[in-house]
């Protein structure tokens, strides 16, 4: 019996370009193995093609095939690593939970975050575009770039800043109990500063009166406070952005269920739910959760100032703190149209 192995000019020409293709991709996943190697070797990968592009050429018109310029143009182009402007935020809010949620992102493998806070839209919007793209790190098509800088959320200009730069842009926002996050915010605080007075003193005017006296009430004005009126930062935000562009996170639930909040991530980010209650171990002393980076890896806990313990606070101000919380945790409710519960 005779084996056909049906060695045409065009059954030739399709091996050649398979047998390309897949050296292309190894080469492709060389560099993507390790970040830290494709934002120094990417431009090699250019190179690989170049040199074979003209072989290929050459070999396709042997067999009756001519190629247009820029067909390999665009295939470079998907193929080769570049910066882009970030297609998500996290947006805020600070000691809600950013961090944390950032981290179980980075799980992904089609996402790729910003190394670090980069802080343009409050405070470096005069360096331009280009100076923000050079910040956030290399993609390759169909990755989603990030960022997150929590500040964003309250600075006043952001909203129609983040618009300019790309109205379809998504939007993360994670929030927190208002009560439990102004002593989060404040216990970091302390843990840099062991002078800083009481929470109690800072969260009432004149509190030494007397936490029951008439000029014992609720500062406002204290930024630990103030940045638990979510209200008011959203009222901006949406309108610039639809609803449909902003996804809030429970900061409790990041924190209990992380599986379930990360699974509404990722579909509001359009990716494939690869982030599940596998990648998550809980520890009991710190009270949070660590990461699995694969199901063989030993866990991954955060920083060591994540589940930091909070100093005890007299309960007639946290009743207080409630109670002047209450009018705007219900209008952000109404806002956000989401019922978070908080006490």
């Amino acid at each position: 019996m005779k084996w056909n192995l049906g060695l045409t000019k065009r059954s030739l020409f399709i091996y050649f370009t398979l047998l390309f293709l897949l050296y292309l991709l190894y080469v492709t996943n060389i560099y993507l193995v390790d970040e830290k190697k494709l934002g120094m070797q990417y431009l090699n990968l250019g190179h690989h093609v170049s040199k074979y592009k003209g072989l290929t050429i050459r070999i396709g018109a042997l067999f009756g095939y001519t190629f247009k310029e820029n067909m390999f143009r665009d295939f470079y182009n998907r193929s080769l690593p570049t910066k882009r402007l970030p297609d998500a935020l996290i947006i805020g809010v600070k000691k809600c939970g950013t961090r944390a949620l950032l981290e179980f992102l980075r799980l992904h493998p089609d996402v790729r975050a910003a190394g670090s806070e980069v802080h343009f839209f409050d405070k470096y919007y005069y360096k331009g575009f280009q100076w923000y793209r050079d910040r956030m790190p290399l993609t390759i098509e169909g990755q989603i770039t990030m960022e997150k800088t929590p500040s964003y959320w309250v600075t006043r200009s952001a909203p129609r800043r983040v618009y300019t730069m790309n109205p379809a842009v998504k939007l993360i926002v994670v929030v927190r109990d208002p009560v439990t996050r102004a002593i989060s915010d404040y216990t970091q605080s302390a843990s840099k500063r062991p002078s800083l007075p009481r929470f109690e003193d800072l969260a009432l005017i004149n509190a030494t009166v007397g936490w029951g006296g008439p000029w014992s009430v609720i500062d406002s004005s204290w930024p630990p406070l103030r940045l638990g009126i979510y209200a008011r930062p959203l009222r901006r935000w949406i309108r610039r952005f639809p609803r449909s562009r902003i996804l809030f996170i429970s900061g409790e639930r990041l924190v209990l269920d992380p599986a379930a909040e990360m699974a509404r991530v990722q579909k509001f980010l359009g990716l494939k739910i690869v982030i599940t209650e596998k990648n998550f171990y809980f520890n009991s002393t710190k009270g949070f959760p660590c990461l699995y980076k694969s199901e063989s890896s030993t866990p991954h806990c955060l920083g060591k100032n994540k589940g930091r313990s909070h100093p005890f606070i007299d309960p007639v101000v946290i009743e207080r703190l409630r109670e002047f919380y209450k009018p705007y945790n219900e209008r952000f409710y109404e806002l956000s149209g989401i019922n978070f519960g908080w006490p």
